[in-house]
C-alpha cells in the first residue's frame, strides 16, 4: 500500500493552454467559453484566468455577465480538441515522472508513492513547467486529504495577476494528513469536504452539525438513521479524513453517451425541433461507431424556455449501432412529447453494452 497519494491539478487549464499558444495572452483577465462571442446567448464561462477570476467571473457564468464584470477581459471560444491533446501529453508526462496515473479528467488525476512525496511533487511540477503549464499538488495519506490539500496549495500559491517571468508562482504543494487534519480541517464548514455538496450540509446543520469538528464528533448512529446506513457512517468517515488509498488505472468504461445542446434561440417548429434531434442521434451514433460500442437504448431530454426539463426512453429492438434506427428511435420518441411551448435544449443518450460484448 503506498504512504503517500498526490493529487495533480493543472491550473486554470484551459486559458493555460490558449497562453502557451499565445503568449502575449498572459497576465491578461482570459475567459473561455462558447464561441468567444459574449453576444451569443445562452454560452458560458468554461474557464477563467485567474486575472479574470478577480472580477468575479466563475465557470458555468453567463458569458454576457462575464463581459458586464470584466468589460476588458479576453473572450475566446472553447477548442477541445486542443485541451485534450495537452490532457494527454500531460498525463503520458505524469505517467513517466511518477508511475501509475488515475486520471480524473482532462486537468487532474491521482499519483502514488512509498517514498518521500516533496521530492516528486516537485519534479511534476517542473515538468508540467517544462510543457508550458502549470500545477497545484496536494500531498495527503489518501485521496480525500491529497485531493483538499490541492485547494489550499492553490490558494496559497495563485495570485490575482498571472506572474510573466515565472510560470511555477502561481502553483504550489500543500501537505494535509492525519496529523493536521483537525488544525486545518476542524473549524471548516462540512461543505468544504470533497463528497459534501450544499443539499447534505444543510441537512448536517439541521441537525447541529455545521463544522467538520461537530461531524467528527457525531454519533454514527443518528447519522445512520438521518442519512440511512450507508451514507451516514461514509460522512462520518469524511469528517474524520479517511479516504481511498489505492489508484485505479483501468480507464472508466462509460455505460452511456449523451449529446445535448442548447439552442442560440427557442425552437418552436416541429420539423425544426425534429431535424435538430435527427442530427444530434446522428452525432452520437456516428461516435459510437468510432469507438465500436453497441446502443440498446435511447432517451430525449427536452428542456423549454421556462426549464421545464423532461426525458423519455424507449429501448432500441435489438442491440445495434445502425444509425438509422437509432435515428428513428430518437425521432419516435420526439414524437411522445406535447412540444406546445418553445424549446430552449435538445439532448440525446444511448445506453451502451459493454465493449467485450459480442
Amino acid at each position: 500500500m503506498p504512504q503517500w497519494l498526490l493529487h495533480v491539478d493543472l491550473d486554470q487549464f484551459q486559458a493555460a493552454v490558449e497562453f502557451r499558444r499565445r503568449p502575449e495572452l498572459r497576465g491578461q483577465p482570459v475567459i473561455v467559453g462558447g464561441t468567444g462571442d459574449p453576444d451569443q446567448p445562452r454560452k458560458v464561462v468554461t474557464c477563467a484566468s485567474y486575472p479574470a477570476r478577480a472580477y468575479g467571473l466563475r465557470a458555468g457564468m453567463p458569458l454576457k455577465m462575464a463581459q458586464r464584470k470584466c468589460p476588458d477581459g479576453v473572450f475566446l471560444p472553447v477548442d477541445m480538441a486542443a485541451y485534450e491533446e495537452a490532457s494527454d501529453e500531460i498525463m503520458a508526462t505524469l505517467g513517466r515522472v511518477a508511475g501509475a496515473v488515475e486520471v480524473w479528467g482532462m486537468d487532474e488525476a491521482f499519483v502514488a508513492t512509498d517514498g518521500d512525496p516533496w521530492p516528486l511533487a516537485a519534479e511534476i511540477r517542473s515538468a508540467v513547467v517544462e510543457l508550458g503549464l502549470t500545477c497545484s499538488v496536494g500531498i495527503g495519506d489518501n485521496k480525500l486529504t491529497a485531493k483538499l490539500a490541492t485547494g489550499f496549495a492553490k490558494s496559497a500559491g495563485k495570485s490575482s495577476a498571472e506572474p510573466e517571468h515565472d510560470p511555477g508562482a502561481a502553483a504550489g504543494v500543500f501537505e494535509l494528513t492525519a496529523a493536521n487534519w483537525t488544525e486545518l480541517m476542524g473549524h471548516r464548514p462540512t461543505d468544504a469536504l470533497w463528497g459534501v455538496g450544499a443539499r447534505i450540509a444543510q441537512r448536517l446543520a439541521a441537525i447541529d452539525i455545521a463544522t467538520v469538528a461537530d461531524l467528527m464528533a457525531a454519533d454514527r448512529q443518528r447519522l445512520a438513521a438521518e442519512f440511512g446506513p450507508t451514507t451516514g457512517p461514509y460522512l462520518w468517515v469524511l469528517g474524520h479524513g479517511k479516504g481511498d488509498t489505492e489508484l485505479t488505472t483501468t480507464p472508466r468504461i462509460p455505460v452511456g453517451r449523451s449529446k445535448s445542446e442548447t439552442f442560440p434561440h427557442d425552437l418552436t417548429e416541429p420539423d425544426e425541433i425534429r431535424r435538430e434531434v435527427a442530427r444530434l442521434a446522428t452525432e452520437v451514433a456516428e461516435e459510437m461507431i468510432e469507438h465500436q460500442r453497441i446502443s440498446t437504448r435511447v432517451s430525449v431530454t427536452v428542456r423549454t424556455k421556462t426549464f421545464y426539463t423532461r426525458s423519455k426512453q424507449q429501448k432500441l429492438p435489438a442491440p445495434t449501432d445502425d444509425v438509422p434506427t437509432i435515428v428513428d428511435t430518437a425521432l419516435a420518441i420526439i414524437d411522445r412529447f406535447d412540444l406546445d411551448r418553445p424549446v430552449r435544449l435538445l439532448g440525446v443518450r444511448l445506453e451502451l453494452l459493454p465493449p467485450e460484448h459480442p
